[in-house]
């Protein structure tokens, strides 16, 4: 007969052999749950990296929006910086026929009905006015011997030539003077026409031959009295064609070499034209 110590022994195999698999089919779906629950909460994380990269890139965006509109408004106040430069220039070109000792006119008043004057007291620099008829390219003329002319000729084509620049008709004005010069080289008026030409192609932006004009009136007729503001000229000419470090060393000279004058204060106003480019 078995004895009950023996029994209860073979009872608790009976039991642990049964609820063995029980235990380890808990402990698998437990270890089950956790994954689930350490894989949700990853793709929780990776939800959140999402929408944190997502918000970067909204705010990236905006700051490209807001650097792109400050780069607009950065030009157009240069552009406006260059409007009132150029606007000032044309107002005190209209001086330019002033006679000595005249009243000074309210600013933006016209001499002369608005037109454009040639005296022998050395030109303004500034622009005559914004062209609707550009000249075309062309070189500046050499200067070749020619014989003795008829003053009274000579005046008559120089005339005509600067009465077609007073009317706007630039590429008119740029080709007659191109022939006075050709034809009266060593004319009185030679370095009037050579600034006038200049200036003919300064107005419709023809910047490189508008440089060469001045240039040549500055070496052949250096103490004309034209020189001042075919220097500034110059000056302005190397601006606009963005020779920044030419352009500060032409305009500087201006004011050493002729200070007090017109030209000298539009040289400074133009430097100062030159340090708001640069920045």
């Amino acid at each position: 007969m078995i004895s009950t110590r023996a029994f209860c022994v073979a009872a608790f195999l009976a039991v642990a052999t049964i609820a063995t698999p029980a235990l380890a089919q808990r402990e698998s779906l437990a270890e089950r749950v956790t994954r689930l629950e350490q894989q949700q909460s990853a793709g929780q994380g990776s939800v959140e990296l999402v929408n944190q990269i997502n918000a970067l890139q909204s705010q990236v965006q905006q700051l490209q929006g807001q650097n792109e509109e400050l780069k607009h408004q950065l030009e157009q106040l240069k552009q406006h910086a260059r409007d009132q430069a150029i606007d000032t220039d044309s107002r005190l070109s209209k001086l330019e026929g002033k006679a000595p000792g005249a009243a000074t006119p309210a600013a933006g008043a016209p001499t002369n009905n608005g037109q454009l004057q040639d005296i022998a007291l050395g030109g303004n620099a500034a622009a005559v006015a914004t062209p609707s008829n550009a000249a075309p390219p062309a070189n500046v003329p050499p200067t070749p011997s020619a014989p003795p002319a008829n003053p009274a000729d000579e005046k008559a084509a120089y005339d005509q030539a600067f009465a077609a620049l007073k009317d706007g008709r630039y590429a008119e004005s740029a080709k007659m003077f191109q022939g006075y010069l050709a034809q009266y080289p060593n004319g009185d008026l030679a370095p009037n026409a050579y600034y006038w030409l200049g200036e003919s192609y300064y107005v419709t932006q023809n910047y490189p031959i508008s440089l060469d004009a001045f240039n040549k009136l500055l070496a052949q007729y250096p103490n004309s009295q034209k020189a001042s503001a075919a220097l500034l000229k110059v000056g302005y000419c190397q601006y606009e064609l963005k020779q920044w470090d030419q352009a500060e060393t032409t305009l500087n000279q201006v004011i050493a070499k002729y200070p007090g004058t017109q030209e000298a204060n539009l040289a400074q106003g133009r430097l100062r034209a030159l340090k708001m480019e640069r920045r």
